[in-house]
């Protein structure tokens, strides 16, 4: 019903594409993100993900290094940033013109319930969702099926078939998601950007 922002509001009316993954990811999935995250912003889409470890955080740092605009959606209240190592990435956020966001007012905690359910907004501001690497029971896959839900297109970077982390991906390849490779694979989502 409500939703807490700081930050510039004005670009949540913009083109968005949520670029999502794992925790723990590998320096492909970390070169795949700033390399996704960095061209688009630099189109002018707003970058959206959710302030976490591994694959979100680096999804703002490209953007951020792009000067482009991105969007964090977290899991606790706006007084507060989760993990705390991701303060800096969220003060430049805020100083780039980025926004962000919560459902939970302030005071709340980072439970582990409230992770899930962000997800769902992530994909609900979003037109296309970007997956790089996720595991096998990652909670990437619940941003998915909220994407799904929502008509959203999903886009997957494929995998090395012997890593942990794109059991998840290769996964969700073998069910019907777009292979990515280039971010020319998106013109069609984003015409007027590129």
């Amino acid at each position: 019903m409500i939703l807490y922002a700081r930050g510039n509001i004005d670009i949540l009316n913009n083109e968005s594409i949520a670029i999502v993954g794992c925790r723990d990811t590998s320096n492909y999935g970390i070169s795949a993100t700033k390399y996704f995250s960095f061209n688009l912003a630099r189109k002018n889409i707003n970058i959206i993900s959710g302030l976490a470890k591994g694959v979100d955080s680096f999804a703002h740092i490209g953007a951020i290094c792009a000067k482009g605009k991105t969007i964090a959606v977290v899991g606790n209240g706006l007084d507060s940033i989760y993990p705390r190592e991701n303060l800096y990435i969220a003060k430049k956020i805020l100083e780039t013109g980025g926004t962000i966001l919560s459902e939970y007012p302030l005071g709340t905690k980072p439970e582990k319930m409230n992770f899930p359910a962000r997800n769902r907004i992530i994909s609900g501001l979003s037109t296309s969702i970007l997956v790089i690497e996720a595991k096998e029971k990652s909670g990437t896959l619940i941003t998915v099926d909220f994407a799904l839900e929502q008509g959203r297109n999903v886009y997957v970077v494929p995998g090395n078939i012997d890593s942990i982390n794109s059991i998840g991906t290769n996964e969700l390849l073998k069910q019907g998601a777009r292979p990515i490779t280039s971010y020319w694979d998106l013109k069609d989502d984003f015409s007027n950007y590129f």
